[in-house]
């Protein structure tokens, strides 16, 4: 691997109410090898996430309300490149999307950009190495598994892991990204239709485990209507392979 002379990515995290971990996960990320900006989109919170990740050296964005993980993603990203435009740079950077509750273990999160870097995948996505089952949200999983593999031929292991690194070209060819907590599995289908390569990446990350209170059920539906719903949209659909 070559390590770029000047940052080479941006970290783009989604966030919503996460004031007790994201000034870690920041500063966590600041860290990684190659990365100069650290990107934090605050989706509607009311508990100072947005003041709390500027403090920890983040450049913010806020949306007034929640309007969906697919939307601060988005948000991000259109960010980062208006920068890069006024910057003048030459080459766009590649595009680390993290959760905003990895806090301290964000800071291993590099192996994810390294196929990115060297163009051995067009998008990298995280397998966490605890494999313990976390909140008991597996039928959200299996849905986005299967639907996946019935789109593309391919299962990941972690359909929904949002931990992903991929090239700025990459990103646009996804665009618009499925709704809500539809973004990964709409990803995943788009650019391996498209014929991109994609490369799961075993890292050693966590986040706060879903409980099992009725926010957190609540939390489930949204998910499973959102990827059910991007699932719907791409059914029917014939992959473009290289």
């Amino acid at each position: 691997m070559v390590q770029p002379p000047n940052g080479d990515v941006a970290v783009v995290i989604p966030a919503r109410n996460e004031s007790d971990r994201v000034a870690a996960t920041v500063r966590a990320a600041a860290g990684l090898a190659g990365v100069d900006l650290v990107m934090v989109v605050d989706d509607g919170s009311d508990d100072g996430t947005a003041a709390i990740a500027q403090a920890a050296g983040a450049s913010v964005m806020r949306h007034a309300r929640g309007r969906g993980k697919a939307a601060a993603m988005e948000t991000g990203a259109e960010a980062v490149r208006l920068l890069e435009a006024r910057q003048d740079r030459a080459r766009p950077r590649h595009l680390l999307f993290l959760d905003g509750d990895l806090a301290q273990t964000a800071a291993e999160a590099g192996p994810l950009i390294v196929p990115v870097r060297d163009d051995q995948a067009d998008m990298t996505i995280a397998v966490f190495r605890d494999r313990v089952k976390q909140g008991g949200h597996g039928f959200v999983v299996a849905l986005s598994g299967s639907g996946i593999m019935r789109a593309t031929g391919w299962r990941p292991a972690q359909p929904l892991n949002g931990q992903r690194c991929l090239t700025r070209a990459a990103f646009e060819a996804a665009r618009p990204l499925a709704p809500g907590f539809g973004a990964e599995t709409g990803l995943t289908i788009d650019l391996l239709r498209q014929g991109m390569r994609i490369k799961e990446v075993e890292v050693p990350l966590a986040h706060r485990a879903t409980g099992n209170d009725w926010r957190s059920q609540l939390h489930r539906a949204r998910q499973f209507a959102d990827v059910a719903r991007a699932l719907a949209v791409r059914q029917g659909r014939r992959p473009r392979y290289r």
